[in-house]
């Protein structure tokens, strides 16, 4: 195991993992106005993929897009002050949760529409091809995403024109309330991308190493010019749908399930490894732990005193110059 990577990447699901359950922490106190989708659970997605990626490289993002604005390098107190509904937030409190923009850092949306930001991650794929950039374009999405149109039309055209794009599918086996064996037949995602003619990668959400050698592998495809690429990521989500609670009485998924996708956590998997392979330290972890803690502190307290938008601002940065 690399020492540098695996630390690397540890201290980045750490912190995506302690920023989530902050929320969680915060929401009931109903400042935070919006509705919240946490990907505790899921990190290993947004960890692995981003650690790959460079300044200049976008990402387009779904409703469950905190972990994939902050792996791409998102600013955590714009980002805390925007789910405050602040003007010092990255879309001036005007986008919430959902809708996290921020161009600082190559994220370039986030949208609730189901596969919403598909075609648009194959339009930036497309001005990087016509420009002839070296940028890639990425696409995160959940599984339910691969029964709209949009989603086969996007692979389609990213093919046909041999664009630099990743699609990244998060299969975490739900769309909301409905388990994934009622919504689609016995069949593989990457089977559905690979007869658009992509090559086709799949990863285990449970370890943030093996993504992140599966999206390198993608990336440096997509890099020497082959065309699109599809990686399909095996995770679960550990709480509700939309918000900070557990939904276990709702019938949809049963407590066994959940307890053993919980023994499988990816930022305990990767802990475990690292503390007996001796690359680190519980003292080490502690102290990292602590400094996350504190960049939390301040990042909370930034979004809580920030000044809310004037009303002025509600009619502008309406579209883009």
């Amino acid at each position: 195991m690399n020492t540098e990577l695996s630390i690397r990447l540890f201290k980045n699901l750490l912190y995506i993992r302690l920023v989530e359950e902050r929320i969680r922490i915060l929401y009931p106190e109903q400042e935070l106005r919006c509705p919240v989708h946490l990907c505790i659970g899921q990190e290993s997605a947004p960890v692995g993929v981003c650690a790959n990626l460079l300044q200049d490289d976008v990402v387009f993002s779904s409703h469950r897009a905190h972990g994939h604005y902050l792996a791409k390098g998102g600013d955590l107190k714009k980002f805390f002050a925007e789910l405050y509904g602040k003007s010092t937030g990255c879309c001036r409190g005007k986008g919430g949760s959902q809708h996290l923009i921020d161009t600082s850092c190559s994220f370039v949306g986030s949208t609730p529409i189901v596969a919403g930001t598909i075609p648009l991650a194959v339009g930036a794929a497309f001005s990087f091809f016509l420009n002839q950039k070296k940028n890639i374009a990425v696409a995160f999405f959940g599984d339910a995403a691969t029964e709209e149109g949009v989603f086969h039309e996007s692979l389609n055209f990213a093919k046909l024109k041999n664009l630099p794009v990743l699609f990244v599918c998060e299969n975490n086996l739900y769309a909301v309330y409905t388990s994934l064996k009622e919504r689609q037949p016995p069949r593989k995602r990457t089977d559905i991308a690979h007869a658009h003619g992509l090559e086709c990668y799949e990863a285990d959400g449970t370890d943030v190493i093996s993504v992140y050698h599966v999206a390198k592998q993608a990336l440096e495809n997509i890099r020497n010019g082959n065309g699109p690429a599809f990686l399909e990521i095996a995770t679960y989500r550990y709480f509700e749908h939309c918000g900070p609670d557990c939904d276990l009485h709702l019938g949809y998924r049963s407590e066994q399930e959940l307890t053993l996708w919980k023994q499988k956590d990816p930022l305990e998997i990767l802990k475990h490894s690292m503390l007996s392979q001796g690359i680190t330290t519980q003292e080490t972890m502690n102290k990292m732990y602590a400094e996350i803690a504190v960049q939390i502190d301040e990042a909370v307290a930034f979004g809580k005193s920030s000044a809310f938008p004037d009303k002025p601002e509600l009619s502008q940065h309406i579209y883009a110059d």
